[in-house]
């Protein structure tokens, strides 16, 4: 029984040496720096990256897509149609009086109301529309598309009435002015109702002096709108008619109506 006691202690006292060695080996270890060991890292605080430790992950910026690079072309302006262009005389204006009445109605102030209209509805149509005075700088080598001039006949046959339309006598594009004489007298009468006079046309409307004037391949003529006496409560009272009757009239002949 002490034999075995002896030996028990003998095992606790050789375990006890053996802890005590570890325990030895292990503090000089330690006091050594603990090599062979990777120290774990040194806390940060939280929303920061230590500066020794490249972060794990970075949020990329949200990326938009983009078009590529289109160059601005502007598009080729498609070519602008010119305007018509139409001179009208107001025959008479910027001269003299023109035909007179025993009351004093004046042929230019039928003519230069007539005229203004006959403009300003061609000019709201969308024609490029000019009122020339009777001896106009402009008339020498004008160049247009049409070329009217705007009369009225006198009151000294007080029964007369009916307008007249001629171009001149030697024309040098006659099938041209004979469709615009054409489509006056057509326009003319239908707006007005006024009747046709050819066998009263004038030597001096076919050899009317703008005529030798204005260029040769400009279709132009001439309209005495009516009678000053038998006529007057049309020309006075509707000029806007008749003013529409000539701008149809030229119209027609622009449009090949």
């Amino acid at each position: 029984m002490a034999r075995k006691e002896e030996g028990g202690r003998g095992w606790l006292v050789g375990l006890f040496v053996s802890i005590l060695a570890l325990g030895l080996a292990y503090a000089g270890w330690l006091s050594l720096g603990a090599p062979g060991l990777v120290a774990a890292p040194t806390p940060t605080p939280a929303g920061r990256i230590a500066a020794t430790e490249p972060p794990t992950s970075t949020s990329s910026p949200i990326w938009t897509p983009r078009s590529a690079h289109t160059p601005q072309v502007s598009a080729t302006p498609s070519p602008t149609v010119r305007p018509f262009k139409v001179g009208i005389v107001a025959g008479h204006w910027q001269s003299d009086v023109g035909a007179m009445c025993d009351d004093g109605l004046t042929e230019v102030s039928i003519n230069l109301d007539v005229g203004s209209r006959v403009v300003a509805i061609l000019q709201y149509q969308g024609y490029e529309a000019e009122l020339l005075p009777e001896y106009a700088e402009e008339l020498n080598g004008y160049v247009a598309d049409a070329f009217v001039s705007i009369h009225a006949d006198a009151c000294n046959v007080p029964s007369a009435t009916g307008f007249k339309v001629a171009h001149v006598a030697a024309s040098a594009i006659p099938g041209i002015e004979d469709r615009l004489v054409a489509c006056l007298i057509k326009e003319y009468g239908r707006t007005t109702g006024l009747p046709f006079h050819k066998n009263s046309i004038t030597y001096d409307m076919t050899a009317y002096h703008a005529f030798g004037e204005i260029d040769p391949q400009t279709p132009g003529a001439i309209i005495e709108l009516g009678f000053m006496g038998a006529d007057r409560e049309l020309l006075t009272e509707n000029s806007y008619k008749v003013a529409q009757g000539v701008a149809r009239g030229i119209i027609c002949f622009l449009e090949g109506e």
